[in-house]
Parts: C-alpha cells; structure tokens; sequence
C-alpha cells in the first residue's frame, strides 16, 4: 500500500503583484460561423501579435450557404458578441461572414453587436472590401464569389449601392462553406486572371471561407491590378482601428494604405 507524503502548507502571499490595465494593449473580437475554416487562421496570422489579442466566439449555421439560411445568423449575433471577454471593452468586432452581411445588412448587424458592447467600431467583410477598394479610389470592378447565382445577386445589390460599377461578375456555384475553403489557393490565382474584366480597376474576392488572402500577391502579380479580398480586408480595417499603420505588402497593395471610410 503506498504511503501518502503530507501535504505542505499553502501560505498565502499578502504582497499583491503589479497589474497591467490589459494583458494585451488592444483586443479586437471576431464572430465566426460553426462551420468556419478559414476566419480564426487568417486573422492569427495577419492580426494577432504581442500588442494585439484576437477573441472569437462561434455562432450555429447550417449548409447549403442561402440567403435564407445566412439571414437566420441575425438573433445569434448579440450572444456571440457576448461572449467575447463579458463585460470588457473590445477595440473592434468582425462578424466574419460576407455573405450574410449583405442579406442581413451592415446597420443590422452593428445593432445586434452593439446591444451586447455598446459603442464598439463593428466591421464587416463587404464594408471592410469597400473601405479597402475606397483606400484606391477605384469604381471599375470585377468580383468574385464562390457562391451560387442566388446568393451572389445580393453581393452585386451591395456593391451597386455604394457607387461601385460592376465590369464583370463570376461566381463558382458552390454551396457548402466548408468545401469552400477548400479551394486551393493557387486555383484562386488562374481564376482572377481569367475574370478580372479588362476595364475593371481592381478585383474583389468574396468570401470569408476562401483562402484567399493566402493567394493575393499572386493575383496581383497575375492581373497588375489591386487585389481586394473578405479575410485581407476585414483583417486590414480592424488593424487600422487598432491604431496599426504598419505596411505590410505581403499581404497585398491594401496593407500599405491608411483606412478609407
């Protein structure tokens, strides 16, 4: 039978160590889907550092990637806000979907993130590509999607709205996020080159599943024009709320540009 040694005695240290106001200096929260593959790795790599904490909550979706499932995300997105450090202020909030943003509407998702942290800048994919293709001064564009027609229509609604001329528009059919991010980025590169209009100004990819924030050098060097994608601007625009100005054109033409608005 072994023997139990006894247990030391636990002494309570009454000197208190020096606190710091944050563990990280900014935190910035991102919301993604259930399903999401894509959204936490890009922003751990493009976002997160010493300075700066990334936080993700998850919130329940289910294929195929409609407008009418997309739009049922809407009643999770003050939950998921949440849970993201309850009760502290965060710099920025990302709802990390595009699709979903323009169904459901980017004043609507700011109001359901807000009523769970009032007062924070909230970003989302299509507003952070239209700030990014803003920071160009470009309004000749192709876009993108990996999308079926049906889901694609509202993309093309939103950029319209906002003053954009649409030259060309291509989506991939696809109808599952998670054979989405899927996608080889490389496949990403030969597809810009091939549907980037020649009168278009710049390209934007839509999608935050895609992994194609990994494949936009390549598609700049393929059509010489910038390239705009969800995950790189999304990542781009909460770093610029962050007060980071750093270039960083690794990660594309965007990356050397202040926010635009």
């Amino acid at each position: 039978m072994k023997v139990m040694k006894a247990l030391p005695e636990i002494r309570l240290e009454t000197a208190r160590p020096t606190l710091d106001a944050r563990p990280l200096e900014k935190r910035v929260g991102l919301i993604a889907l259930a399903t999401d593959h894509t959204s936490e790795v890009d922003f751990r790599r493009m976002v997160a550092s010493e300075r700066i904490g990334v936080y993700v909550a998850r919130i329940p979706y289910a294929n195929p990637t409609t407008p009418e499932n997309l739009r049922k995300m809407q009643p999770s997105l003050s939950a998921g806000a949440a849970l993201i450090l309850p009760d502290e202020t965060l710099d920025a909030v990302c709802y990390s979907c595009t699709s979903a943003s323009v169904v459901i509407g980017d004043a609507e998702i700011e109001a359901a993130i807000q009523a769970a942290k009032p007062g924070v800048p909230v970003v989302t994919p299509p507003m952070a590509g239209m700030r990014g293709l803003n920071a160009f001064g470009v309004k000749r564009i192709s876009i993108l999607t990996p999308y079926t027609v049906e889901t694609s229509r509202p993309m093309a609604a939103y950029f319209g709205a906002h003053g954009f001329d649409i030259q060309s528009f291509t989506c991939l059919g696809f109808e599952d996020d998670r054979e989405m991010a899927r996608i080889r980025p490389a496949s990403l590169i030969e597809m810009a080159r091939k549907v980037t209009h020649p009168q278009a100004d710049a390209l934007f990819v839509s999608c935050t599943a895609l992994r194609a924030a990994l494949a936009v050098p390549g598609m700049e060097d393929a059509i010489g024009r910038p390239v705009v994608t969800s995950n790189q601007a999304s990542a781009w625009n909460c770093l610029r709320l962050c007060g980071d100005e750093t270039p960083r054109p690794e990660f594309g033409r965007l990356w050397t540009k202040p926010l635009a608005q």
